[in-house]
């Protein structure tokens, strides 16, 4: 019985990968049959776990997250009021800041849960791995599909400058890679120890190429810094695979020229993205404060300072950018204050949205899991020293709440269960290999 109910939720956890393809109805579904079903089959166990001081902070956030929403909605009812007599206006579009904070505590739940399970011992992470790789590279090969015969599986032509795989107009196909793809490169190590060394070493260089081709092909820049930046950090801090390094640079470097002189695409993007990096270095450097030289990321960054300070403390409630930034004292007066749906960036949009007590929360929450994950892993003797599952997790986590870069809004559905989910498995995998020792 126990190890049917194991195989069942490293099977629900092993989703998704998949649910992130599928789109954000499915991850949701998913997120929800893990709950429903931990709730189901551990009745409250699922929840007296041992709050450490990381949980309390994580806890903490969420309610600030809800108090906030209150907040806001109360600031904001009359504003929708005034909208009224021109747009329609729902129960729920009155009320859209409290649901909102509402639904975001599903997040919360998640985290709990998977740390319950994760510390437990009821998560087989084999699955979620496989289940990674495989998702990946359908993913790699649509985009080669897209690539080679210029449309998609549906006979769909592209008219983007950017291939986007399986995820229709989202321009996301990069990042998912990104996010996934390591995980390819630690089953042979981890779970099939038996197999020939030899294969090993060639498949985890050809899994690399393919995985290199499809993001760079992507289009998505971003992504293919951090996707670089993530396997550097492995190579460098894990003794046994550091002589690679050299190596693996040499090869990326070879792969990425060749991409980049035969295909004008992947040629536009990456000089675009150097261009606006440079302009806004420059800009930076000069101190200029002129937004009509400021490219347009720059821009997008700028608007979030004012929006944040009309609620500098608890933040303007979640997914409530949009409304603030429109009614900024810079935005009446200055027609080159450009506003968007969030400032491009996780920490400038959790300052908006949750004030600097939400910000020095979350700020404080990233560095403990730090210190107790990667440092007590890398830096210390510890029970982590022979963790190898935990690689993966530790630097996809500092990939992804790596300050210097744009991204997409912290509070949206993929984002949120994506980091909460990394969040969980970490103290999870800390906790129970505390627990071993003691």
């Amino acid at each position: 019985m126990e190890t049917i109910k194991k195989n069942y939720f490293s099977i629900l956890l092993a989703l998704f990968p998949l649910s992130f393809i599928a789109g954000n109805l499915i991850i949701n579904f998913n997120t929800l049959l893990i709950i429903i079903s931990a709730v189901l089959v551990f009745r409250l166990d699922c929840f007296r776990i041992k709050f450490d001081i990381i949980d309390k902070l994580i806890l903490t956030f969420f309610l600030l997250v809800v108090f906030t929403g209150f907040i806001n909605n109360l600031h904001l009812y009359p504003i929708y009021e005034t909208w009224a007599p021109h747009v329609e206006m729902s129960f729920s579009d009155y009320y859209e800041p409290i649901i909102k904070s509402l639904f975001f505590i599903k997040y919360f739940l998640l985290y709990v849960i998977l740390r319950f399970l994760v510390e437990k011992e009821k998560i087989e992470f084999k699955f979620f791995f496989i289940f990674s790789a495989v998702s990946v590279l359908f993913v790699c090969f649509y985009i080669f599909f897209q690539f080679f015969f210029e449309q998609d599986i549906f006979g769909n032509q592209i008219i983007l400058r950017k291939l986007s795989g399986p995820f229709g107009d989202e321009l996301i196909a990069g990042g998912y890679i990104q996010r996934f793809s390591i995980f390819s490169f630690f089953i042979m190590s981890i779970y099939y120890k038996s197999i020939s060394k030899l294969i090993s070493k060639f498949l985890i260089p050809f899994l690399f190429i393919i995985f290199l081709f499809g993001i760079v092909l992507s289009g998505n820049r971003m992504p293919t810094m951090l996707f670089i930046f993530t396997i550097s950090l492995i190579l460098i801090f894990n003794e046994q695979t550091r002589k690679f390094f050299f190596p693996f640079i040499i090869i990326f470097s070879i792969i990425f020229m060749l991409i980049f002189n035969l295909n004008s695409k992947v040629k536009d993007n990456f000089v675009g993205f150097y261009n606006q990096v440079s302009k806004m270095a420059i800009v930076m450097m000069n101190k200029n404060s002129s937004t009509k030289n400021y490219p347009p990321y720059l821009k997008e960054f700028v608007s979030f300072y004012d929006t944040w300070l009309l609620n500098k403390y608890l933040g303007g409630g979640i997914k409530n950018f949009r409304y603030y930034c429109h009614v900024t004292p810079n935005k009446k007066t200055n027609s080159d204050f450009h506003c968007n749906m969030h400032p491009h960036n996780y920490y400038l949009e959790i300052l908006t949205e949750t004030g600097l007590v939400g910000f020095i929360i979350l700020t404080i929450c990233f560095f403990l899991i730090l210190f107790k994950t990667f440092y007590k892993k890398y830096f210390t003797k510890s029970v982590l020293n022979n963790n190898n599952v935990i690689i993966p997790f530790i630097f996809l986590f500092i990939s992804e709440i790596f300050p210097i870069k744009s991204t997409g809004s912290f509070f949206t559905t993929g984002n949120a269960t994506y980091i909460f989910l990394i969040m969980a498995i970490l103290i999870g995998l800390r906790n129970r290999d505390n627990l071993i020792e003691k």
